[in-house]
């Protein structure tokens, strides 16, 4: 229910399942998936495959994973998803840096960034860095009109 360690932070769910199967995850840590939201992915990803590769490795009780995708209901361990507004849109996951402390503590509904409002308000000024996932045709369309996870990722 209380979470709190360092950022280890991904562009995408790719990127995070490499990192699991090549890499050591240390316990403690928290996973930073973004870039993975209804404009970002684009349409919202699912991120179970990374979730259940932590379950398989005995760290889903010990690692965290925040992201701005989506978790199916058979997610197990400190996840947070549907994080708001999204990356892709200048949301604060697009600033978390590599060993950040962030905090998630579930009976209190917080998730927290270890970092000066100044600083994240400074970073928040240039506009993220974004990946490369691309999006054709209709894809392309949709990313330019969904709304966001806190509003259903409708696009109309």
């Amino acid at each position: 229910m209380v979470h709190r360690g360092p950022a280890v932070v991904f562009d995408s769910e790719e990127e995070v399942r490499a990192f699991l199967l090549e890499r050591e995850v240390k316990p403690g840590s928290v996973l930073v998936v973004r870039f993975e939201g209804p404009k970002g992915g684009p349409g919202m990803r699912e991120l179970s495959i990374p979730a259940a590769m932590l379950v398989g490795m005995g760290l889903h009780t010990s690692v965290a994973m925040v992201t701005d995708g989506r978790f199916s209901g058979a997610t197990r361990g400190p996840c947070v998803g549907h994080v708001c507004p999204e990356a892709w849109e200048g949301g604060p996951l697009a600033y978390v840096r590599e060993g950040e402390e962030i905090e998630i503590d579930l009976e209190r509904n917080l998730l927290n960034l270890h970092v000066p409002e100044e600083e994240l308000a400074e970073r928040m000024k240039t506009p993220p860095a974004r990946p490369d996932h691309p999006a054709e045709g209709m894809l392309a369309a949709y990313r330019r009109s969904v709304g966001g996870a806190e509003s259903g990722a409708v696009w109309l």
